[in-house]
């Protein structure tokens, strides 16, 4: 193998190690945000969004930022990779200063929101735009997708346990093994979680201020670390319905922006 070749594998295998580490939710947990959305769009977010996309469903769009992150391009591997979570300096509230100078999903959501809203932007870059939005609300409803500085755990990622006997880590069992334990398909879960979302609900989750997502997760990350580092069936019993709930809110959220952004 020639040595060029040998640089090109180990930077794809190197950006499938960051991908495992760094997912939001996993690809079930944004196919299912972004179903629930889908189910909640108005008329005229309807119309835009299918005027950008074609056939190409939210849930698909939900996937592709994490998708592309096997990409060995320059843009996948470096410049779009502090997207998909914020670091706070400070407790629970995010400030204009916890965004590093390349970016993170605060300062990401403003970019693409102001490229939906720019009637002289490609259908290209609407597209990258659509599906980072519906990507950045899903993970700013993940918990651990927003870091406390002062822990530097790496939302969770250097937090090492056993789930259900196997070697794992706080991240990971929160983005993939706890809903991938439910055996269910998205399209399963998008269905039941929908169903029970009451008006009330509907009313309580309205906010369309970013901050608020991540006060809310940063809370509930405080109270996702175990007490041990071996978690099963207690921890899951414990955690399930926060999961459930962040989904919830998450796609409710989603829907909710693009309305907004998308309204006469």
């Amino acid at each position: 193998m020639s040595l060029k070749k040998l640089s090109q594998l180990s930077l794809l295998l190197a950006s499938l190690v960051v991908s495992e580490q760094a997912l939001a939710w996993g690809a079930m947990g944004h196919r299912v945000t972004g179903d629930i959305a889908e189910h909640l769009l108005s008329a005229d977010a309807k119309k835009q969004v299918e005027a950008i996309l074609g056939v190409e469903s939210l849930a698909e769009a939900a996937t592709y930022p994490d998708d592309m992150r096997s990409s060995p391009d320059e843009f996948w591997q470096k410049t779009a990779n502090p997207w998909h979570y914020v670091t706070l300096k400070h407790p629970h509230d995010y400030h204009s200063d916890d965004a590093p100078q390349q970016g993170d999903a605060m300062t990401a959501l403003a970019k693409f929101s102001a490229t939906l809203k720019n009637p002289k932007a490609s259908k290209a870059d609407k597209q990258l735009a659509l599906r980072f939005i519906v990507h950045i609300i899903g993970d700013l409803h993940q918990p651990l997708h927003v870091s406390d500085a002062a822990r530097n755990d790496k939302g969770g990622n250097t937090i090492k346990l056993k789930y259900f006997g196997h070697d794992s880590n706080l991240h990971k069992v929160w983005d993939s093994e706890m809903l991938n334990g439910t055996d269910l398909s998205f399209s399963e879960l998008s269905g039941w979680l929908r169903k029970y979302i009451t008006a009330d609900e509907l009313k309580a989750w309205s906010s369309l201020e970013p901050k608020d997502w991540i006060r809310e997760s940063s809370e509930l990350r405080e109270k996702s670390y175990p007490t041990g580092d071996e978690v099963s069936w207690d921890y899951s019993f414990q955690q399930m319905p926060v999961v459930k709930k962040r989904l919830q809110m998450g796609g409710v959220r989603i829907a909710n922006y693009l309305n907004a952004l998308f309204a006469k």
